[in-house]
């Protein structure tokens, strides 16, 4: 079965945590993903594309969702360069 480039995503760069009410927002979740894309060198579907799949897998609200792997590492040094 072929998985979709949001499934990939999702798989590589986040987890659940069941235990934490917390979730990534959303500007949070799509920049995990376009680093996601970026160390993967891959381009980017249409954000709206993103939001649809987003939905369809891990719904609205607190889902528990947490970065993981090298797109969280590339996302936050990206995100807060003053660490470098």
């Amino acid at each position: 079965m072929a998985h979709s480039q949001f499934d990939l995503f999702l798989h590589e760069a986040t987890h659940v945590d069941p235990v934490n009410e917390t979730s990534l927002d959303r500007d949070r979740l799509y920049g995990l993903y376009t680093s996601w894309c970026f160390i993967n060198q891959q381009a980017p579907g249409p954000e709206s594309n993103f939001w649809t799949a987003m939905k369809a897998r891990v719904g609205s609200g607190r889902n528990g969702l947490r970065m993981k792997g090298p797109a969280a590492t590339d996302y936050i040094m990206a995100s807060y360069p003053g660490l470098v």
